[in-house]
């Protein structure tokens, strides 16, 4: 891919200073520009590099104002940031854009894919599958029998995703992500525990992505459901039954237990595990290491665990620093008052006696 700066600007409705035909085939942070690549400049504290830089082209704010001679080509926007951001969603499009079905993959009778799908080498496509327009399955990806996945979601490799299950329009599942497997319930006696059978599935609406290495399980019956516009990091595990709410974002290696109902709008830090069969509100914000044991309120933010309001957890924290300083007053109270209370024992004793 090789574009001119006269053509970024034209995307970026954009004014060209210097060569309008300077030539640009890759992107690069701008304190590690060469010849030939595109950078950007946002953040003042970088504002040193440009007058060095030997990139070929650099985004920068049509504001901003230079104090020295540059060497490179300057393409200035309304919003540098927002500007460079079009560029990479632009070159992420391009490099993605695969269609076509490889021979090595093995799609089942009964199932159908739209037009301009792609299904990688030694990627498995179940009985009855339903891919939509523009589906991308990459190689060795498992889709089991009876999955529906919406137009333009990106499948890719060693995805797992178990029978039954929905996937909306425009999702994005990563690497190594498992979708469907068996919730963890056994029903428990003196013999040990017998399994109990997960026969639901997992529903996931459009715009979801979810990151590397997440486990979703499938419900006990019904359905365990992401909504719209859910963002998964990597390393997250997603038990029977839950429901998460519209737009809520988790961050990588939390847990979230059977039946857990998780509002819109939620935003949790790395690593907060939450107990099951709670309900988190809507706006619920959890600080990274949180543990969840009971119900939150709207809009509230948790930490600690167990977690509890942040303004009380970062009071009662304070008193926590200064625990040891607390018991030493308190040996001091007490050793300056044990003679006192020796010497009234002792009269006490001898007034009986």
């Amino acid at each position: 891919m090789q574009f001119t700066a006269t053509q970024i600007a034209h995307l970026l409705q954009g004014i060209v200073e210097g060569d309008p035909n300077a030539s640009v085939s890759k992107l690069s942070k701008i304190e590690e520009g060469g010849e030939g690549s595109l950078s950007f400049l946002a953040n003042p504290a970088y504002t040193q590099y440009v007058y060095g830089t030997t990139a070929s082209v650099v985004i920068i704010g049509k504001d901003f104002e230079l104090t020295a001679p540059v060497k490179t080509t300057l393409v200035r926007v309304a919003d540098a940031q927002g500007a460079f951001a079009k560029v990479l969603e632009m070159y992420n499009t391009i490099k993605l854009d695969k269609k076509g079905i490889a021979p090595q993959a093995v799609i089942s009778d009964g199932a159908t894919y739209g037009t301009d799908c792609y299904i990688g080498a030694l990627a498995f496509i179940g009985e009855n599958v339903k891919l939509g327009n523009n589906v991308k399955i990459y190689p060795q990806a498992y889709i089991g029998d009876n999955v529906t996945i919406g137009d333009d979601t990106t499948v890719f490799a060693n995805v797992t995703i178990y029978s039954d299950c929905v996937v909306g329009k425009r999702c994005i599942i990563h690497s190594g992500t498992v979708i469907g497997s068996d919730g963890f319930r056994f029903a428990t006696g003196p013999d040990g525990g017998a399994k109990i059978p997960q026969i639901g599935n997992v529903v996931i609406e459009d715009d979801v992505e979810i990151g590397a290495n997440c486990a979703i399980d499938r419900a006990t019956l019904g359905s365990t459901i992401l909504r719209r516009g859910v963002k998964f990091d990597n390393l997250i595990h997603i038990a029977h039954n839950v429901e998460v709410g519209e737009n809520t974002y988790y961050a990588a290696g939390g847990v979230v237990a059977g039946s857990t109902k998780i509002g819109k709008n939620c935003m949790f830090s790395g690593q907060v595990g939450i107990i099951g069969h709670l309900k988190i509100a809507d706006g619920t914000i959890i600080a990274a290491q949180s543990g969840i044991s009971k119900d939150t309120k709207a809009g509230e933010a948790y930490m600690g665990s167990p977690a509890f309001e942040v303004q009380k957890y970062r009071k009662s924290y304070i008193h926590f620093r200064n625990l040891e300083k607390l018991v030493e007053r308190v040996n001091a109270l007490e050793k300056a008052a044990k003679p006192q209370y020796t010497s009234s024992l002792g009269s006490l004793i001898s007034s009986i006696a």
